[in-house]
């Protein structure tokens, strides 16, 4: 009897651990479910509804508003948002990238410093960091008042209400989004493995492209999503900065949520907005696999 107990015991305590893992798990499991897989749920289905002339949701089966999804105009806001989204990750590659290895490569008592810098603007308010932008680029702001002091303008500069505006906005709304995962791939380089190829005859160039980025690459694939998807949806920004002259498909959807109460559509909007978030981390994972 004491025998064929031992068994039992020995397999209780081998499974103890898995069952604290997910008694842990449990919390964040249930956030996404409820925050998550259930609001999808629900955006899903209302896709294929239709509204009253009151702009009520009934529960109708329809197609027609995923072909209006393909209607011409929304294809170009679609595309416009794709652009925006694309040339905010190519900057904030290019900006993010020499800060963070900049940052990994400094002592742990500077680079905690420095690392503190990037993380303060979390500590703020997005509107209230939106707002200051506002204030340097208006026609009175800062930025034109700094530029006309030195003799540079002769009249203000029309930079707010602008494309170039919006992409500020977005830039410095995303950049640390960009710089920490970068880092974090950073930090763990071994700065031997970068010795041995200027040992074995690579130039900085080389060294560089064949060493560095390949063994960086899952932190540059983490902040392109981190900042790509986000930047796509962003309807703030476009609002504040852009007065509205810039609409994105983030724009779209809040507006048919919320003024032309078409939620049917706005929720057909929404699918497509996550099949393409499906569709880019897809092919970033991919990338990343083929790499390693």
């Amino acid at each position: 009897m004491q025998a064929l107990a031992i068994p039992d015991a020995e397999n209780l305590h081998a499974r103890r651990p898995r069952l604290w893992g997910w008694v842990l798990l449990a919390p964040l499991v249930a956030w996404l479910v409820a925050f998550v897989v259930v609001p999808m749920v629900i955006l899903f289905g209302y896709s294929f509804c239709t509204r009253d002339d009151l702009g009520r949701v009934v529960f109708s089966f329809t197609l027609e508003n995923y072909g209006r999804v393909f209607d011409p105009i929304y294809l170009r806001i679609l595309g416009r948002s794709i652009g925006f989204a694309a040339v905010t990750t190519v900057l904030c590659v290019a900006i993010g990238y020499p800060v963070a290895w900049y940052i990994a490569r400094q002592p742990e008592r500077i680079r905690d410093k420095l690392l503190l810098l990037v993380m303060i603007p979390f500590w703020t308010s997005f509107l209230i960091r939106t707002y200051a932008w506002i204030a340097i680029l208006k026609n009175e702001g800062l930025l034109n008042g700094m530029l006309q002091y030195v003799g540079l303008i002769s009249a203000p500069l029309p930079l707010l209400y602008t494309p170039a505006a919006v992409l500020i906005g977005l830039v410095y709304a995303y950049l640390p989004f960009m710089i920490l995962p970068i880092y974090g791939s950073a930090e763990k380089l071994d700065n031997a493995l970068v010795e041995a190829a200027h040992d074995l005859g690579a130039g900085p160039m080389r060294a560089f492209s064949e060493v560095i980025i390949p063994l960086t690459w899952p932190g540059i694939t983490a902040g392109m999503l981190l900042v790509f998807v986000p930047a796509i949806g962003m309807f703030a920004i476009t609002d504040l900065m852009g007065g509205a002259q810039v609409p994105m498909i983030g724009n779209v959807i809040q507006n048919q949520f919320f003024r032309a109460r078409n939620a049917p559509f706005g929720a057909a909007l929404g699918v497509v907005f996550t099949l393409m978030f499906v569709l880019a981390y897809a092919l970033v994972h991919r990338r990343a696999s083929r790499t390693r």
